[in-house]
């Protein structure tokens, strides 16, 4: 479990590793914080969220071309449904069985994270 203010989030085996790795890769990253939305442990930029965990994967937004790229061309890569609800062509999920493997996306996570900065308010 994480706790955060009056918010605890509940965090399955996969969610806590995915969590304590993805801490380390983004948080360290200027104008990045951590905090949850709708539950979801997740990362903002700009007060805007880029990425979340979700399940045994992490949900991450980049602009339609690029995410329906990456799903034709990574096999680790699948359409984002929180919650079992479809989200928009901007989100996929990265799906890594081990936490550490998110070390290899950091192109991705980098492409988010400017992505979300420059998209309007």
């Amino acid at each position: 479990m994480v706790e955060r203010g009056e918010t605890t989030l509940k965090l399955g085996s996969a969610d806590q590793g995915h969590k304590a790795v993805l801490d380390s890769l983004l948080l360290p990253i200027r104008g990045v914080e951590g905090g949850e939305m709708s539950g979801l442990p997740a990362y903002f930029v700009n007060k805007r969220m880029f990425a979340c965990i979700h399940g045994d994967g992490v949900g991450i937004r980049l602009p339609a071309p690029v995410a329906a790229n990456l799903q034709f061309s990574n096999q680790n890569v699948f359409p984002f449904q929180p919650k079992g609800m479809p989200s928009t062509r901007e989100w996929v999920q990265l799906n890594h069985e081990n936490s550490a493997d998110y070390s290899n996306d950091m192109d991705i996570f980098t492409a988010s994270i400017e992505f979300v900065k420059a998209a309007r308010k």
